[in-house]
């Protein structure tokens, strides 16, 4: 269940309470007035998390915009929602600047390879599924999704859980950025 929409269940439970115990039972034994008793909807709208100090940005090219909207059309296939592609395009922002990178000789972190800098030797896949947006998108989205609550924590720590860097806060840089971009190409 939605945190937000637990706690303002709670909070009107604590309300009607609360107007319980302070009316008393004189109140209780007060004429009832008929009551229309329809079912009244109620929206709840979760607010996305304010992004964690100070932010990052970056022109794109089209490279880079291509590989936005495969993260996005990624995210899609897998059936998650717009915060996973954030988390997503922010981790990519972070590290690869969402460039496909390929091996970089002495420059090279170990062997990280993609737009996620993932390793073939720590399991992640071969060359060759590692550098393809699709794949390195959806192996980054299944260890997301093996994180218990990653939908409501920060988004650095969403995306250290999966990545494991040596620089564990770089990713929060990025979460505006990466909103805005799935906000722009989430429906295109």
């Amino acid at each position: 269940m939605n945190t937000m929409f637990r706690k303002s269940m709670l909070s009107v439970a604590g309300l009607a309470f609360a107007g319980g115990v302070f009316a008393g039972p004189i109140a209780a034994h007060a004429a009832t007035p008929a009551v229309d008793a329809r079912p009244v909807a109620v929206a709840v709208q979760s607010a996305a998390p304010k992004p964690q100090g100070d932010q990052s940005q970056i022109s794109l090219n089209d490279e880079q915009t291509a590989n936005v909207k495969a993260i996005i059309a990624a995210t899609k296939k897998a059936g998650l929602p717009e915060r996973a592609a954030v988390i997503s395009i922010a981790t990519s922002l972070q590290e690869s600047k969402l460039v496909n990178l390929g091996h970089l000789g002495d420059a090279n972190d170990h062997d990280s390879l993609g737009l996620f800098q993932q390793r073939p030797t720590s399991g992640w896949g071969t060359p060759e599924q590692i550098t393809n947006p699709e794949y390195s998108t959806t192996a980054f989205l299944k260890g997301l999704k093996q994180v218990d609550g990653w939908q409501d924590m920060p988004l650095t720590d969403a995306a250290q859980t999966v990545q494991v860097s040596a620089y564990p806060d770089a990713y929060a840089q990025w979460e505006q950025q990466a909103t805005d971009l799935v906000n722009q190409h989430w429906n295109s």
